[in-house]
């Protein structure tokens, strides 16, 4: 359904024949992320990340903590429904980071 999507980084729990029938049947690089050997207590994992940021964004919508649809077509649209609604809301919030204009700029850009 999605051609554009060419690369999946996974859990390394996903590795093994999956990787191999995913190139097989979908055209899809599968690329298992595992935590580093020799490692003890909590460790950021390389682009796991991504994927926990984004269904935590998603999870803000509040119809999404818990699943009551009875078609996957329905969660699927509600899904892109609130990142949609994400998407709106950062395209159309004004930014703190500019800095506010001084004196000088103020009267300049009057004079345009």
């Amino acid at each position: 359904m999605h051609p554009e999507i060419t690369i999946v980084w996974t859990d390394s729990a996903y590795a093994g024949k999956l990787v191999t029938w995913a190139k097989k049947h979908l055209n899809l690089t599968i690329k298992p992320v595992s935590r580093p050997k020799d490692t003890a207590g909590f460790v950021i994992l390389p682009r796991r990340w991504v994927v926990e940021r984004s269904l935590a964004w998603v999870m803000n919508a509040r119809r999404h903590a818990r699943d009551y649809e009875r078609l996957v077509q329905h969660s699927e649209s509600l899904i892109t429904w609130a990142a949609i609604t994400l998407m709106t809301r950062r395209l159309t919030r004004t930014s703190s980071r500019r800095p506010k204009p001084t004196v000088g700029q103020e009267q300049l850009a009057q004079a345009a």
